[in-house]
């Protein structure tokens, strides 16, 4: 990465900071060195992280990171693609409404949008918040909080006692167990937020960020490396500030920019052009981005050939990488939202109600289904009602 440096010629004047062995000039403020040429160099070293909160991870996650935005699209318009069936029991349940208010949460929102939103919550915050709204004692609609915007009220004994939700100036409280749904993964610290999966690869995130940073501000720089030149005058003599001055304006003016990119640079006698930093080879620049993604997308479960990363590719094909992606990252995803939207919306309407997701839609597994249709249509010795069961119905 390129290190910030201080450029500063003997007879200049003003503050420099120098790497290594410090001359006396820095140790005493002031002074004016007698050494006929040196460079100057303040090393920053400190890494710099972004922070793990809802809004700093959408905005250098989501918002700013290409790969962490397409994984996040793509488990959460995979999952919102997969229909939700209500059951009483064992018996599904075409006609009821419950199923009109998953199909039409809002009237902003379709079934798609609101529980892509609501994965989307989850992804990124590790917390997702569904309000109810009742009018007269039916819940006719879901509207989606902002985790950002909601705090836990936590009593005296530890335990969450209710939410308080901050939207600008207004302020609204929720009773814990009544009109908000509260969604969470799993965090071993916090015994009432959950922890989101981009967190976990915070350090992935800001090596892919800066590495993009670093190659814009290398193509902006000519495409080279940072450098210094150094005045090493053969009869002794510094640089006059005019000198200093006018050099520091020609190489702003002719070899700055994108535009300039490639110009010969010209030096003057006692000028030598010292390059400085590692090169996008030395750094093994492109291995480094790939490597970063890889572990973004190990994080929230995609496999890295879905997203394009090369290498540690240990699916036999794109079909098998498919596969493992619903298998392992969207039905579980999918199936503890449905839990949890179960149990609370069965409160509501006092009634056992259950949501399962419709497998026979699910894409991604039309091989897996067509093969057990197969398997329980051959077994002759299952009666019609148990080859029914087999299948999920």
């Amino acid at each position: 990465m390129k290190m910030p440096f201080r450029l500063k010629m003997p007879g200049s004047g003003g503050e420099r900071k120098i790497a290594g062995k410090t001359p006396d000039a820095a140790a005493a403020p002031g002074r004016e060195s007698k050494s006929a040429g040196f460079v100057a160099i303040a090393q920053e070293g400190r890494a710099r992280w972004t922070g793990r909160s809802y809004a700093a991870l959408a905005r250098e996650g989501f918002l700013r990171n290409p790969v962490a935005y397409r994984t996040v699209r793509m488990i959460a318009e995979a999952s919102a693609a997969v229909p939700l069936l209500v059951y009483r029991g064992e018996t599904e349940v075409t006609d009821h409404l419950v199923l009109r208010l998953m199909a039409r949460p809002n009237g902003q929102m379709a079934a798609a949008d609101f529980l892509e939103t609501l994965y989307g919550h989850l992804l990124l915050s590790g917390n997702a918040f569904v309000e109810a709204v009742t009018i007269g004692t039916e819940t006719r609609e879901m509207h989606l909080l902002r985790p950002d915007r909601v705090r836990v009220l936590e009593g005296r004994d530890g335990w969450p006692e209710g939410y308080e939700y901050r939207a600008g100036s207004a302020v609204r409280r929720y009773a814990a167990g009544t009109a908000l749904l509260h969604l969470k993964l799993f965090h071993p610290l916090d015994d009432h937020l959950g922890f989101p999966p981009l967190a976990a690869a915070q350090t992935a995130l800001d090596l892919s960020n800066a590495a993009a940073t670093w190659n814009k501000a290398l193509l902006d720089n000519s495409a080279r490396p940072s450098g210094a030149l150094v005045y090493q005058p053969k009869e002794g003599g510094n640089l006059s500030p005019d000198q200093y001055d006018r050099l520091k304006s020609e190489l702003d003016e002719g070899y700055s920019g994108p535009m300039r990119a490639g110009r010969p640079l010209l030096l003057e006698g006692g000028l030598d052009w010292k390059a400085m930093g590692l090169s996008p080879k030395d750094m093994d620049f492109v291995e480094a981005k790939n490597g970063a993604a890889r572990d973004i997308a190990l994080a929230f479960g995609v496999p890295p050939m879905l997203l394009g990363i090369p290498g540690d590719n240990t699916f036999a094909n794109y079909q098998e990488a498919h596969r493992a992606f619903y298998r392992l990252t969207v039905l579980p995803l999918i199936n503890r939202t449905a839990t949890a939207l179960s149990a609370w919306l069965s409160d509501r309407f006092d009634e056992p109600l259950q949501l399962k997701a419709d497998l026979d839609q699910v894409s991604g597994l039309a091989g897996e289904r067509s093969e057990l249709w197969a398997r329980v249509g051959a077994a002759g010795f299952l009666t019609d009602a148990e080859k029914r069961a087999a299948v999920g119905y």
